[in-house]
């Protein structure tokens, strides 16, 4: 079809628009940080992708965190909180994972079109990309912890070392990624999981202490106290985003392929929780086991180095035990942070190139996330874990709750949202208020409760006011406004078809007029700019997003 425009004013040999879209180009080569993955480049099966996917939750603050809980709130309380937490992040995980998947895009991606708009998701891109800094910082500081206790390495200069050597391994993107988390994950899971099952049927007694311990409080089943753990392990909810990271590179759901790409989906992307419970738990175990068995560890308790050594001493001598607690460490420490900086590194880049529609090049924000992360580390970070997550669970739960009922609610429920997500620029409106104010009122309420402004009765559920504020604001702002905010156009002038026969996103290509590349159908758009002949041509979101003079964007319907 043929679209309006004025006369084409572009050079693309010498603009610098061009230029700053060729070079983001040869950036998405390996990462695709700025837009949808396209089909030749998914080439993993199923399998691979879940298990790289899962590679990133093989962090260690799990055990700090369960053990913090353990610590604070006792066994009971803690296991209540646990599995609420994982039950809440398990169903608002799902709608997302499966987005992501079945229409290989990554979070923010699927944010724009889900009630933010095309710059209003730059402010949730900004809450996970804190995330991916905080998470590193976390775990970075336990390998620290690891390389002192193993090798008397000073912590600053720890701090340094599991900053540095993440950078080179993220700069390839996915194929080295893929590659590392399948190859690294055996092994440790040989050295997680045999360990405490040793543990377990050598000292049964510990099972009775673990059940029996009832934290600082000294009293038993507390709802308050529940809801306080609960808090501190849903501010891990935003993980579904780095999950996402790997599982927009799944290949098109097929009949053939359809039972393995389900299993995938799930356990790759909300069933990430599952895991993540199960290690928490594990931490509550090695932590009350610690503190009943070794005088004086209770500062150490939450330190996953120190609970692992005690735990392999059980098995083997004391110096093995020491070389194989640091192997541990520095194995979850590399898996989780290449992941971390990898995220860290998209959501950066993502939203600087949306506010400035300028491409300085991920790898620049590469070296910004880990520099904020070795910042965060030196500043002790690790000894305010608990407030510092219990905070951030607002903010997270926010945004993720109001993706997720967005989906849910407003697209197949009320219908007032688009179902098949949309992201591209011209196609949808900057800001979307439904997303906006219900995040706005889901994480603005929830700090106010947090920091106790309606009474120390509701202080410790700021989470569940989150979770709730979000789920009724997200489809009763749909309501008010009548979807109208979602889809500034629903023509992008382009007569093939988005999808193929079995609704995934097609693989025909289109010449972007901006970079003279190729780019797959669902990444194109017609430009308000006709061809030389007068004929319509074609731009790639990728060269939207670095259009300053946004000569290329369609009208308005």
């Amino acid at each position: 079809m043929s679209v309006d425009a004025g006369p084409s004013t572009l050079t693309p040999a010498v603009d610098p628009q061009a230029a700053s879209a060729q070079a983001a180009t040869r950036e998405s080569l390996e990462d695709y940080t700025l837009r949808f993955a396209p089909r030749s480049y998914r080439r993993w099966g199923p399998g691979v992708v879940a298990t790289s996917a899962l590679g990133g939750i093989a962090y260690l603050a799990d055990f700090s965190i369960g053990a913090n809980i353990a610590l604070a709130h006792g066994t009971l309380n803690g296991l209540i909180g646990i599995g609420v937490a994982a039950g809440i992040i398990f169903l608002t995980g799902f709608p997302l994972a499966y987005y992501a998947a079945r229409y290989n895009l990554d979070l923010d991606l699927i944010t724009r079109g889900s009630g933010f708009g095309y710059h209003g998701s730059v402010i949730t891109n900004l809450i996970f990309a804190s995330f991916t800094s905080i998470l590193f910082a976390l775990e970075g500081a336990i390998m620290a912890q690891g390389l002192y206790l193993g090798l008397g390495i000073p912590r600053w200069l720890g701090y340094l070392i599991s900053t540095v050597m993440i950078f080179p391994l993220v700069i390839y993107g996915m194929k080295t990624l893929a590659r590392l988390q399948v190859a690294t994950t055996p092994v440790w899971l040989v050295l997680m999981v045999i360990p405490v099952i040793y543990l377990v049927i050598s000292h049964p007694e510990s099972v009775e202490t673990f059940f029996a311990h009832t934290g600082e409080a000294g009293a038993g089943i507390s709802f308050a106290s529940a809801m306080l753990a609960a808090g501190v392990c849903l501010s891990l909810i935003v993980q579904i985003a780095e999950q996402i990271d790997y599982l927009r590179f799944m290949p098109p759901r097929t009949a053939a392929n359809r039972r393995a790409w389900w299993t995938a989906t799930i356990l790759g992307g909300p069933g990430w929780v599952l895991f993540g419970a199960a290690k928490q738990i594990l931490g509550m175990f090695l932590a009350v086991y610690l503190i009943s068995t070794v005088p004086g560890a209770r500062e150490i308790a939450n330190e996953p180095v120190q609970q692992f050594l005690v735990t392999y001493e059980q098995l083997i001598p004391a110096w093995l035990a020491l070389v194989l607690a640091v192997v541990l460490v520095v194995i979850s420490q590399v898996k989780i942070n290449v992941t971390n900086a990898y995220s860290g590194s998209l959501a950066w880049t993502n939203a600087f190139t949306r506010v400035t529609r300028r491409y300085p090049g991920r790898l620049v924000f590469l070296g910004v996330n880990l520099a904020i992360s070795l910042a965060l580390m030196e500043a002790n970070m690790f000894s305010v874990l608990n407030g510092i997550l219990s905070f951030y669970a607002n903010l997270g739960m926010s945004w993720i709750c109001v993706v997720a009922a967005d989906i849910a609610i407003n697209k197949y429920l009320l219908k007032l949202s688009p179902k098949h997500p949309e992201f591209r620029r011209g196609m949808i409106h900057d800001w979307n208020p439904v997303g906006v104010v219900s995040m706005m009122l889901s994480g603005g309420i929830s700090i106010a409760i947090y920091f106790g402004v309606f009474g120390e009765a509701v202080q410790p559920f700021s989470p569940l006011f989150a979770v709730g504020i979000a789920v009724v604001a997200t489809p009763l702002m749909a309501i008010l406004t009548q979807g109208r905010y979602y889809l500034r156009r629903t023509d992008d002038g382009i007569d093939l078809p988005m999808y193929d026969e079995d609704g995934n996103p097609s693989g025909e290509t289109l010449e972007c007029a901006v970079t003279g590349m190729e780019f797959e159908r669902p990444d194109m758009i017609a430009s308000a700019v006709p061809g030389p002949d007068g004929k319509v041509q074609y731009v790639s979101s990728l060269a939207l997003a670095t259009d300053r003079t946004g000569e290329h964007v369609l009208p308005k319907e």
